[in-house]
């Protein structure tokens, strides 16, 4: 079988994660055009000539150029930057296709492997796969490229050449109630046990400390990350793990196993409960905005909604905490990035798109609707008094998501873990063998690839 058909195929039966990209995790069902495009191969090649001889016709007499963007972040996390590329390009017209996470993937493909697909792509860690399978415009030489940090390429680049461009950063900790805190003498943890210790503190007061949509495979899999950022990725002799773990010289369950093994004392001492499997996303972020729990792990995408829901709710964020006392680390880095289809018929257009992002303008419209910092050079953000008890974390650069940043198959990876994890809590996994099934995972797709 070609490389291509085989990356494809590997993509298709894989879900997207959502760290991808500190992710929007809006659900909802597949655009009715995205699911008629993703099968417009069947309506037979004629159909297609007449579509692209119509819109020769529309250009020629003056219309704008439709460019389609597909994303799995909502519409709403781009408000701002949508408007502004409205206004700054009259002569394109931007349709914007939603597509849930959960089926972004399969979409995406049926449509590339088609020979069609949108023209600009939000990725994330699967875009090393697409690159590799020839599906992305190689946009190491145009100039916008070189105004964005090393940090924000890296994700996105395949042997030296960049094929996306980043967005803004993402990033998860632990958002809390701070008067709820406050009014019960509760101060934000520095170690690991302490936080545990605050669980148990806020629990014999009758308040429940906190809440998970473990329904969803990633929250336990981003926490557990995160006292591994502190206690292993800390350390600068482990600098070379990710290349290592790339090439199959380092596993998982040998390297992760003692630090995983401390954060699972939530799962062990009560944090988090089995009950909590039954829990999806939104309804976690309900418990936390109505005050029903202290805290909630998630990111900047979900304050909106948060105080949409309550108002007068004090809130912050703190780290996720390591063993020892510290500043913490949050789980993220370069969240999603904009991608070019390599068979666009419009790529001027596109290119116009992608370099007008790669201005302070136009980062600061994508910040004001999903909170983040820029990796365009020379831009500075003040994420404001919500993220004040991370300050110390983000001066220390203790931010990290190594499924994003460093490895080849991240995604596939996370998401088998996370699921593993899930039958941690659930009783039936140790946190070894939930390690191994993740070394497992990445042996077999790079067996695949090679």
């Amino acid at each position: 079988m070609k490389r291509k058909n085989v990356i494809a195929l590997i993509l298709t039966g894989v879900m997207m994660a959502s760290a991808l990209t500190g992710c929007q995790k809006t659900a909802g069902e597949v655009p009715e055009t995205a699911k008629t495009e993703a099968g417009q191969e069947e309506a037979g090649a004629g159909s297609q000539e007449d579509d692209k001889e119509d819109e020769a016709q529309s250009q020629s007499a003056g219309e704008p150029v439709e460019i389609r963007l597909m994303a799995y972040n909502a519409e709403a996390t781009r408000a701002t930057y949508l408007t502004l590329l409205k206004e700054k390009f009259p002569d394109i017209k931007i349709n914007f296709e939603f597509v849930a996470l959960d089926n972004f993937n399969n979409v995406l493909n049926s449509q590339l492997q088609a020979g069609q697909g949108p023209d600009i792509i939000e990725v994330g860690g699967e875009t090393r796969l697409l690159a590799n399978a020839g599906y992305l415009m190689d946009l190491t030489d145009q100039s916008f490229t070189g105004k964005y940090a090393q940090a924000g390429l890296t994700p996105y680049s395949v042997d030296g050449k960049v094929y996306a461009t980043p967005l803004q950063s993402w990033y998860e900790g632990i958002f809390y109630n701070k008067a709820l805190f406050r009014d019960n003498g509760i101060e934000v943890p520095k170690t690991l046990d302490e936080f545990i210790r605050i669980h148990k503190d806020l629990s014999a007061k009758g308040i429940k400390p906190q809440t998970m949509g473990a329904q969803s495979w990633e929250p336990m899999m981003k926490q557990s990350i995160g006292v591994v950022n502190n206690e292993f990725y800390s350390d600068p002799e482990n600098k070379d793990f990710d290349s290592k773990f790339n090439a199959g010289e380092a596993k998982l369950s040998e390297a992760w196993l003692p630090y995983v093994e401390q954060w699972s004392k939530v799962i062990t001492q009560g944090c988090l409960t089995q009950d909590m499997l039954g829990l999806s996303y939104d309804q976690a972020l309900d418990e936390f905005a109505t005050g029903k729990a202290a805290m909630w792990e998630s990111g900047p995408w979900a304050v909106g909604t948060i105080q949409e829901k309550n108002p007068e709710m004090e809130l912050g964020m703190f780290p996720i905490p390591g063993l020892k006392e510290g500043p913490g680390w949050l789980v993220g880095g370069p969240g999603s990035a904009f991608a070019v289809n390599k068979k666009t018929e419009h790529a001027e257009e596109v290119l116009k798109i992608l370099e007008f992002t790669a201005t302070e303008e136009a980062q600061l419209a994508l910040i004001k609707d999903n909170a983040g910092s820029s990796f365009l050079t020379g831009v500075d953000v003040d994420l404001g008094d919500i993220y004040t008890d991370c300050e110390e974390a983000f001066k220390a650069g203790n931010v990290y998501a190594p499924w994003t940043a460093s490895w080849i198959a991240g995604n596939p990876i996370v998401e088998g873990y996370g699921k593993s994890l899930q039958e941690v809590l659930a009783g039936t996994k140790t946190v070894k063998e939930a390690l191994a099934d993740a070394d497992e995972i990445n042996d077999t797709m790079r067996e695949t690839l090679n």
